[in-house]
């Protein structure tokens, strides 16, 4: 999680610099509520839980080019741990790199239409920790998935730079094993503010 952090914010700052080729750069802050479907008929007496609830504050930068295509970055993060069947506490981690292209339609509405690829962090949490003798003990055990993510968005011009935009995010999680289903939607809305033309 820290080197995507890093890695987001280098993004940012070159980005930020190459705003004087007139080119866009969108960045937003938002939150968004994951949903998935839940296993309602399987026979098994541990029916792994589905992976939803929760609210998830999201980050994201965006460069639009020209030509309407583009690319971007985004991360976003269950705000709360959640209980996995009652017996244990975890925090999903959402980030992924996408291209996007993004249509303008009218003068203070733009829309984004994004494909890519990223990964989901799950730490499950214990609160007397997990020891392993040769490496000492901790409090957490991360899962890593690789993740497709599919997404859209309509961006709307509130006031200069400033924009508001409803969005989507299809996540396909390759081997989820922990849940029910590899296959969860994030919604929401992100609040952002756009560098360069407008």
């Amino acid at each position: 999680m820290r080197k995507f952090a890093l890695v987001l914010t280098a993004c940012a700052v070159l980005l930020c610099a190459d705003v004087v080729h007139a080119q866009q750069v969108d960045v937003a802050l938002g939150a968004g509520i994951l949903l998935s479907t839940t296993n309602l008929t399987a026979s098994q007496a541990y029916l792994p839980p589905a992976e939803k609830g929760g609210i998830y504050p999201s980050f994201g930068i965006d460069r639009i080019l020209p030509s309407r295509f583009g690319y971007g970055a985004e991360v976003a993060f269950s705000y709360r741990q959640q209980s996995y069947d009652g017996f244990q506490e975890y925090r999903p981690i959402f980030y992924n790199g996408n291209v996007i292209f993004a249509p303008h339609f009218t003068k203070r509405i733009d829309a984004d239409f994004m494909a890519g690829v990223g990964g989901e962090r799950v730490l499950f949490y214990s609160p007397s920790g997990f020891c392993f003798f040769p490496s000492g003990c901790g409090t957490a055990l991360n899962s890593n998935h690789f993740l497709f993510d599919l997404g859209a968005d309509i961006r709307y011009s509130l006031w200069r730079h400033f924009f508001v935009r409803p969005e989507a995010r299809f996540y396909h999680i390759v081997n989820n094993v922990e849940f029910h289903s590899d296959n969860v939607l994030r919604v929401g809305a992100s609040i952002g503010y756009r560098f360069g033309p407008k």
